[in-house]
């Protein structure tokens, strides 16, 4: 039954997420334990014209691992691809050089068949775009963003020369956008982070999910120096350190979510897209603009926040301000 659920949200996929023609060459990168999510996206593309091939691999041993040379070959070869994985493939080289070679793509990591029924792929992509885009404009090439929530987050940084990325899950040639999180982000420029970051709402990675309680990180010169909390932070701490890769505390990202349609449900793609919330990614950032290439890319998600970037308030108490069109938003 799930399969016949499941093709609503497919055909979007292959024709307004994507927006394949027919005769294109569609790769899905799936794991064995999605394998129904990749079948119900191959079978819409071969109902509409498109060739789909269905690349399978054995789960990475952790998020950010480069995915088989085989695969990394195949994604360069595409016209375009969806990644269906339980481990993240999307900060890795394999997809940076797929992008970089004309594909598009859409990443689907940790999504369930529920996300593939309802939730936050319902939403009206091109109608959140152009805010998705003003948001991302105002992040870049900031000289000064001061990020603060209720709950203790008082995180400074510069992204002086770094660019804005929009992902609003629509995708051209040359582009990816994870899927169905819509969000603008920031890379700041290494070292230049300090301060403190609580997260409150999630932490969707190593099986820690939504939160008990709050956890605490303090940041100096643009690394994570202390972790504090309860069992959630000690699994985070224990992961981390057995990375034996000092970049894993890079503060990588600033990321708001402007999904309307999502929720948290401890699965990351939904949980980054929640509106009203935002992420600090840590780890790699060379797939958003930064240089470090970390051994993973993790992201603690916040709610309530309120965001300014050069004296430009975009987001007060979880809430986008005047200018980006927050009606859009009204739930």
């Amino acid at each position: 039954m799930k399969s016949i659920l499941m093709g609503r949200i497919a055909d979007k996929i292959i024709d307004v997420n994507l927006k394949m023609k027919e005769g294109e060459k569609l790769l899905v990168v799936t794991e064995p334990e999605k394998i129904s999510i990749a079948e119900a996206i191959a079978s819409s593309a071969y109902r509409k014209g498109v060739e789909p091939v269905i690349s399978i691999m054995m789960p990475r041993e952790s998020d950010s691992q480069e995915p088989p040379y085989i695969i990394a070959e195949a994604l360069k070869a595409s016209d375009a691809f969806v990644s269906a994985v339980g481990k993240s493939i999307t900060h890795t080289n394999a997809v940076k050089n797929a992008i970089e070679n004309g594909s598009r793509g859409l990443v689907l990591t940790q999504f369930s068949e529920e996300m593939m029924i309802s939730g936050g792929m319902e939403a009206d992509f091109e109608e959140v775009k152009p805010i998705c885009i003003k948001v991302a404009q105002t992040l870049a090439d900031s000289k000064h963003v001061h990020l603060t929530t209720p709950y203790g987050t008082d995180l400074t940084f510069s992204a002086t020369g770094r660019r804005g990325n929009a992902l609003y899950c629509l995708v051209e040639k040359g582009e990816f956008s994870t899927a169905p999180t819509v969000e603008a982000n920031v890379s700041p420029i290494e070292g230049t982070p300090e301060g403190v970051i609580v997260a409150d709402a999630s932490i969707p990675y190593i099986g820690i999910g939504l939160l008990d309680e709050p956890i605490t990180f303090k940041v100096e010169k643009g690394f994570i120096t202390t972790i504090d909390g309860g069992k959630q932070a000690e699994i985070l701490k224990k992961d981390l350190e057995s990375k034996n890769d000092p970049n894993v505390y890079n503060i990588a990202e600033l990321g708001i979510g402007l999904n309307p349609k999502c929720r948290f449900i401890g699965l990351m793609l939904e949980d980054e897209g929640v509106y009203g919330s935002c992420h600090i990614g840590i780890g790699t950032s060379i797939n958003l603009g930064g240089v470090l290439k970390a051994a993973c890319h993790y992201d603690l998600i916040m709610t309530k926040p309120t965001i300014i970037a050069d004296d430009v308030v975009i987001m007060k108490d979880g809430i986008l301000q005047d200018g980006f069109h927050p009606e859009v938003f009204e739930l």
